[in-house]
């Protein structure tokens, strides 16, 4: 079994790593030729204003008095430039925002594992294109620009990374920061004569970073006084940044200005999802080159946001965040940033149509040109007789439309070259997007051979070893080494076939995984007629019927990852299990609460995502219920007549009940504290994470008899989880713990009532003295309906109160015991240590039903493996790259979810055991007789 073990964990890894090959590498192509615009530009400098977390219905959106939030910049775009609004894409990070805006590319997901923070592949920008460019903001996204420039020309100041606190008085204080560096940048400059004649060179880029609107956002939401003030300073900011360039430069006319934000953010401050609130931010541009304000009388968008803004007769120009890089490029006359994806919006631009003819056609080649490499790329690894090009774009077609685009320029006919540069530039995106996805039906039919047949060995293994339905069979030495020569023969040909191809090594591993896995299930064909005899002489109907029920079993589950409610559906039938099964007959009382608890439980998925409203009274309210529970639970065992009972077990109960009155007092003061601007309470901060690392401890020093142990990890854990709630997620694990202790003593029932064993003493069971080995019996139907509970269960910890799958549901408020300087690794691992503590609890109770029920762990495990993978499969082929980008994200999180459920299960199932059969002693002292 170790080596099943360890091929199960490599077989997992890769389907879980293959996702990523097939449906996430980098875009990213190099080797492109820089192109410009061969006129001369209308700007010689630029600058650009990031409002960090700014939403365009917040800014553009007048105060209930009728003024506006922001009267400079609603100023300039009634007076001065053009407006719309910027569409950004998924994930709604600052890094991927920035990267767009900057280097005019999405990024792709492998940035996740650095946080946003860092380059996972090398990528060029406006910053690079540039002569200088100062920058000045946060250590988070300065850096990523400067690094990867080359040469010595992005210069950043940054401030200090302590200064990103959420419960800071004020975070304003950071663009104030902002504002007042540039202003004594400029007034220093005078008297250093380098720096001088530098700022009055062409193509400068000056870059504010602004992150208090952000920081504000988060710490109060974005409809809170806090983040309409920050909304008006940065007003003033830029007012007054305006006004010191202008007077610096003599009022030129040749200083373009760009106000823009990263990302948006939704009503319960936080962001990263693809909700209208997170994807729309404002875009505001004027100064040299710039188009005014054009009148209207009506246009049309499917919001009604132009009437709420009172904008309706001022033109919309929408972009998307991309289009942003080219438009900047243009206007100070730099080459397009080499990976750039957008489209120049020619409505921002007023110039010559010659301009925009010649920009345009120079933003076609550069898109071109990327798409040329990635063809090259891709045909110098396909063998020529199986390469497909891409046909609408075909070397004669590029070939014909330069020509016709370069004679339509010749011939004054710039608006047909414009509309011909916008079909080339759409072809070629497209032609990017089939060469980069050219592999994946080839891959995605390996992997799903692979699963398939991984999934049918399990299934064989359990049957085989874990019950009755087979008799063994001798094997046949002569048959096995033709099969194993048959299918080592079939590997060699995939690899030849491969290697004539160049492929990367990752494709091998992808291609020959299903030669071993088949050989596996090939081998086991004596089994296969054994069953099929068996299940052909049982009842016909029976055997349908229980297929079909695991079946809708199975995909309730998967219905459970995109609708919550599901979970509400499953567990009101769950209620009814003692009914149908007539188990409430012997156990009346028991049946009645399993039937109160499910139905209890079953109102989580309906409530809204966690986060969204904090709401401290429930939190407090479930400190007290624990402390309540714990009380009645002591009072109950001290008043049984147990023998095994120890005076010295109590004191570590009543240190685990301290600790949990500390977290409920902990919890209050922290949010009353930064309710009153006066940051985060050290004591509290140090009583924190003394209960998080303490808690695991005192649960290890508890007794290991069943109920004893299952409730000291239940203080344990609450204590950890009281810190981080900030609403009703709090009472989540009581209810479920209430509903794991009922399940374990209803399993009892079930064996009694099937006959399968003698019912133990569960109050003098003890979890140290269960792994006697001989005692396991072999499966029984009703052990798939076990271990179907369970991973039903495994499900309703993880969505039954959020939806993990989106990085919006993650709310920083639940941290803010523990840290509020923003520090995305630290946050994160406290949010998984949230998620995992609901994981802890049903795994340390199914923990108790395999050892009661006298299952071993191995056989109950192979079972949810199987219908874990089943699962996965489904989700294998419901992974999307297209269409809005919350059905991206959620696709592949789904996905690495359930691939990670089964590996996880593994690591909770050892967990489980290390906790309720671990057993600290505590020091004793000695009686000395005289």
């Amino acid at each position: 079994i170790p080596i099943f073990i360890v091929a199960g964990l490599l077989v997992h890894c890769v389907f879980l790593v293959s996702i990523f090959d097939i449906y996430f590498s980098s875009p990213l192509v190099h080797g492109m030729t820089p192109q410009q615009t061969p006129l001369p530009p209308p700007a010689k400098r630029l600058v650009l204003f990031v409002a960090d977390g700014l939403r365009a219905d917040s800014l553009y959106e007048l105060n209930s008095n009728g003024t506006p939030r922001a009267p400079y910049l609603r100023g300039i775009l009634e007076k001065n430039g053009s407006w719309g609004i910027s569409h950004t894409r998924v994930p709604t990070e600052s890094r991927p925002g920035h990267v767009a805006l900057i280097a005019g590319f999405y990024e792709d997901v492998s940035a996740v594992a650095k946080g946003w923070k860092e380059n996972p592949v090398e990528f060029d920008s406006v910053f690079n294109e540039s002569k200088y460019t100062w920058s000045w903001g946060s250590p988070d996204i300065l850096p990523m620009f400067a690094k990867g420039a080359t040469g010595d020309h992005v210069y950043t100041f940054c401030y200090a990374a302590e200064s990103e606190d959420f419960g800071a008085q004020d975070a304003a204080k950071l663009d104030i920061w902002v504002f007042d560096h540039v202003k004594s940048f400029f007034s220093s400059s005078r008297s250093n004569q380098t720096l001088f004649s530098a700022l009055n060179e062409e193509k400068v880029v000056l870059f504010l970073h602004l992150l208090g609107i952000d920081t504000n956002g988060h710490a109060h939401r974005p409809n809170s006084r806090e983040y309409k003030e920050n909304i008006k300073k940065v007003d003033e900011g830029v007012k007054e940044i305006a006004s010191v360039i202008d007077n610096f430069y003599g009022n030129d006319g040749k200083t373009a200005f760009i106000l823009t934000s990263d990302h948006g953010m939704t009503d319960w401050g936080s962001h990263g999802a693809g909700h209208h609130s997170e994807t729309l931010t404002p875009l505001i541009v004027w100064g040299a080159g710039i188009n005014y304000p054009q009148k209207v009388t009506s246009q049309f968008f499917e919001d009604n946001f132009l009437k709420e803004w009172k904008l309706e007769n001022l033109k919309r120009l929408d972009v998307n965040q991309a289009d942003i890089a080219p438009l900047m490029a243009s206007l100070i006359g730099v080459p397009f940033p080499l990976n750039s994806v957008g489209t120049l919006p020619l409505e921002y631009l007023n110039n010559s149509a010659h301009f925009k003819a010649e920009s345009m056609f120079t933003n076609a080649v550069q898109i071109l040109e990327q798409f040329k490499v990635k063809m090259s790329q891709k045909k110098e690894n396909t063998l020529s007789f199986l390469f497909t090009p891409f046909k609408p774009l075909s070397d004669s077609e590029q070939i014909n439309f330069l020509k016709k685009i370069r004679l339509c320029i010749q011939q004054q006919k710039y608006n047909e070259a414009v509309s011909l540069c916008k079909t080339l530039i759409n072809l070629a995106l497209e032609g990017l997007s089939y060469y980069h996805t050219y592999d994946r039906l080839f891959l995605g039919l390996s992997i799903a051979m692979s699963f398939v047949g991984w999934t049918t060995y399990v299934i064989l293994v359990i049957i085989k070893t874990h019950t009755n339905l087979t008799k063994s069979v001798p094997t046949n030495n002569k048959k096995s080494t033709v099969l194993f020569y048959g299918f080592t023969f079939a590997g060699m040909i995939i690899a030849f076939f491969l290697l004539i191809q160049t492929c990367p090594w990752t494709y091998y591993v992808y291609c020959l995984l299903p030669v071993p896995v088949w050989y596996a299930v090939v081998r086991e064909i004596p089994v296969i007629q054994d069953l099929a005899t068996n299940v052909l002489s049982l009842h016909i109907g029976q055997s349908i019927g229980f297929l079909l029920v695991c079946i809708l079993g199975i995909e309730i589950l998967v219905f459970s990852f995109f609708y919550r409610s599901a979970l509400t559906v499953g567990l009101l039938v769950f209620a009814g299990w003692p009914v149908i099964t007539h188990l409430w007959v012997q156990a009346k009382i028991r049946a009645l609460m399993w039937t109160l608890l499910c139905v209890l439980l079953a109102i989580f998925p309906l409530m809204p995502v966690v986060g969204r409203e904090p709401n401290i009274p429930l939190v407090i309210a479930a400190g007290l219920l624990t402390l309540l529970i714990s009380c009645f639970s002591l009072a109950s065992l001290c008043g049984s007549k147990n023998k095994y009972r120890n005076n010295e077990d109590l004191k570590v109960y009543f240190y685990q009940m301290l600790s949990v009155a500390l977290s409920t007092y902990v919890v209050n003061s922290t949010h009353d504290s930064l309710k009153n601007k006066l940051g985060l309470p050290i004591l509290n901060q140090i009583i924190s994470w003394m209960t998080l690392f303490s808690s695991p401890v005192l649960l290890l020093w508890s007794p290991t008899f069943l109920f004893q142990r299952l409730l000291s990890i239940l203080l344990s854990l609450m204590s950890t989880y009281l810190l981080l709630s900030t609403g009703y997620e709090a009472l989540f694990p009581l209810v479920l713990f209430g509903l794991m202790f009922v399940w374990i003593n209803m399993e009892q029932e079930a064996l009694q009532h099937y006959g399968l064993s003698p019912k133990p003493k569960l109050a003098v069971f003890n979890f140290a003295c269960a792994v006697d080995i001989t005692q396991f019996r072999q499966l029984h139907l009703d052990d798939v309906r076990r271990s179907f509970f369970f991973v039903f269960f495994i499900v309703t910890a993880f969505f039954g109160t959020g939806n993990i799958a989106s990085i919006n549901s993650f709310d920083p408020a639940s941290v803010y015991c523990f840290l509020t300087v923003f520090s995305p690794f630290m946050m994160g691992g406290l949010l998984v240590l949230k998620v995992v503590i609901p994981f802890i609890l049903v795994s340390c109770a199914f923990e108790a039903v395999q050892v009661t029920t006298q299952l071993s762990s191995k056989s109950l495990f192979l079972i949810v493996l199987v219908i874990s993978d089943i699962m996965a499969l489904h989700f294998f082929f419901l992974v999307k790259d297209y269409g809005s980008w919350l059905d991206i994200g959620t696709s592949i999180s789904h996905y690495v979810l359930v691939m990670s459920l089964t590996i996880f299960m593994m690591l909770m199932n050892g967990l489980a055991q290390l906790l309720t059969t671990q057993r600290l002693e505590l020091p004793r002292r000695t009686k000395h007789h005289s």
